[in-house]
Order: C-alpha cells, then structure tokens, then sequence
C-alpha cells in the first residue's frame, strides 16, 4: 500500500488537522476548547449515543454496498470484512487529497481475501458510480427543498458549493464510462507496457499484457453480471445513500444533544447536504480547512455566532476526526492480522 508514501500523508494530514483547528477557534473568539468540553458534558446523553451510532454508520454502510455487490457476482464476504473494506477507504481518503484516495487500500485487503484484480476494479467503480449518484441526489433535493439558502453563503462559500457540484457529476459520467468501456481502461495500461517494453524498461512484456488479458474479460464477465443485478445496484445506491445520511445525522444528532429545536432539523439538513457538496470541490485530504469554513459560514445563518462554532466544531469532531479514528484502528487491527496469517502460512478467509 506504500507504506512510506501513506506515512508521509497521513503527517502531512496531521499538520493540517492541527492548523484547521487552531484556525477555527481563533476564529471563535468567545469559546475555548474547555468551554467545548462543558458543552458535551451537558449534553443529552440520549442523542450523543445517536451522533455515535451515526459515526459508525458512515464505516458500516459503505461496507454493507461493497458486500452486496460481491455477493451477488458470487464472492460474499463477512460483515466484519465489508467493515475493514470501508474503514480503508474512510481512512485513506481522509488523509490523501482525493475522494476515491482510499480505493487502493480497500483493494489491498479485497485482493488479500481472494477476490481477482479485474473483479475488485469493476466493484470498486461501481460503488464509487454509487456514493458519487447518491451525493448528487441527496444534494438535488437539498437544492429543490431549500434553493434560497444557496444564497445565503458568501460568495466563496456558493463558488465551492457549485463547483463540487459540478465535480461529483462530472465524475459520476467518468466512472460510468470506466465502468462499461474496460476497453479503454485496459487500453491505456497496455499501451503504458508497449512504450516501456519499447524503451527496453521491462522485460518480458509479453507476460503481463497475457496477465492485462486475462484481466480485461475477467473484467467484462463481471461487469456483465453486476449489469443483469438492478436490484443489486438500487441496494448499493441506497447503502451509500444511507452512509451520506449517517454524516449528516451526526450533525443533526448533535445539534438535537445541545437543546436545539426539532423544528430547525429541515433548514440544518438542507445547510449540511450544501457544506458536503462544497467540500468535494478540492482535493485537499478530508476537506479540511474548507468543510470547517463552509460549516461555520453555513451554520451562522440559523444559529447564533457562539451556537454555530459549537456545533461545527463538536458535529465535525464526531462525523470525521472520530471515525478516523476508528477506521484507523481497524484497518491496522486488519493489516496486523494479515501479517500473522501470511507469517503461517496461510491464506485469510
């Protein structure tokens, strides 16, 4: 998974944490991070518990999309490895400066479980074709049912919204078309090899354009399986809608915690399906430092100055720097256990 290269993100994303958050709260002027404490010790134990089980969402419904789908092309897997798959993508796109950064460590640990290359691409792709359908919808009715409070935002703050807007669709075509023209997609690493091999930079290339073969129709078999599976795709679409939900629950989970009012919930979704749009426009790691500018400038038009920091900063705490958290522990729970297993002898099931 190139372990020094992950390494370097994952301190390069640990510095960037630290200045966001010192930004943020010099930016709060009123609040100190003891202040922040005692807020969370009154809070309603009730819908704290809630904000948790939301985090865990974020992790769990990924992995349950990725589950459905191996197990209708006939690889099924257990829910404790659907768990390990998503909290690789979690991680690793938290910490490296692109949204689908965490796809090669999920396929790490999908290719260690015995799934082929071709087959995890294709998975993969298309849970990605998923999450990316199911952020640009929950943002279309975001947009149908509050359209006034785009304007709301500060002119950077609607720049980045329509811009990550126009992103996501952007990328929702390319995976389809990654997805159903593997053509391309294997024509492009074959040519990659021909160049090499012409240079005299590889030897027997002729090996690995048999293995890119073998590849490609093991790729097109499973794309056309995953094809005739719609009921399949609906559930992916819905587990990934369900983990998009699940961020937006910690916010909500947590606004409710700190005494706030049922009767905001409908304005605050609305807010945080913009703040999610936006974050997406950047390929900063984890959106940090934009996310947290577009919560506070988002959150100061329903709650006062005081309220608003409090809940960006405790909402954000929850729904991204603990699940990193768990995602990481999981993940090197999971890489620890594939050591001991190669170490003898063995292969994990």
């Amino acid at each position: 998974m190139g372990i020094k290269r992950n390494k370097l993100w994952t301190l390069i994303a640990a510095v960037l944490a630290a200045l966001t958050i010192w930004a943020v709260f010099s930016r709060s002027g009123e609040m100190s991070p003891a202040e922040i404490l005692q807020t969370l010790r009154s809070a309603s134990p009730g819908w704290i518990i809630c904000a948790v089980l939301c985090t865990f969402g974020i992790i769990v419904f990924e992995g349950e999309a990725i589950l459905v789908i191996l197990s209708r092309i006939g690889y099924p897997r257990t829910h404790r490895r659907g768990f390990l798959y998503s909290a690789a993508d979690v991680y690793f796109s938290a910490i490296t400066p692109s949204a689908s950064g965490g796809q090669p460590a999920t396929a790490f640990f999908m290719i260690r479980d015995g799934i082929p290359a071709a087959i995890t691409t294709a998975v993969l792709i298309l849970n990605l074709i998923m999450y990316t359908v199911a952020v640009v919808s929950i943002g279309v009715v975001s947009i149908l049912m509050r359209p006034s409070f785009f304007f709301d935002f500060r002119l950077a703050s609607r720049v980045l919204i329509v811009l990550g807007f126009l992103a996501l669709s952007g990328l929702a075509v390319l995976f389809f078309f990654l997805l159903f023209h593997q053509t391309f997609l294997f024509g492009i690493v074959s040519r990659i090899v021909r160049f090499l091999a012409s240079h005299r930079l590889m030897r027997h290339p002729e090996k690995t354009l048999k293995k890119l073969d073998k590849a490609n129709r093991e790729y097109a078999d499973c794309v056309k399986l995953m094809a005739g599976h719609r009921s399949m795709m609906v559930l992916a679409f819905l587990y990934n809608a369900l983990q998009r939900l699940s961020q937006i629950g910690v916010i909500l989970s947590v606004y409710m915690a700190c005494g706030g009012s049922a009767g905001t919930l409908p304005d605050l979704f609305a807010t945080q399906v913009y703040i999610i749009l936006g974050s997406n426009c950047v390929p900063v790691p984890g959106g940090m430092g934009i996310t947290d500018y577009l919560m506070l400038d988002g959150y100061g038009h329903l709650l006062d100055e005081t309220r608003a920091f409090g809940l960006a900063v405790l909402g954000r705490s929850l729904s991204f720097y603990c699940c990193i958290l768990i995602s990481a522990y999981t993940v090197l729970a999971g890489y620890i256990a594939i050591r001991k297993k190669h170490a003898r002898g063995t292969e994990l099931k």
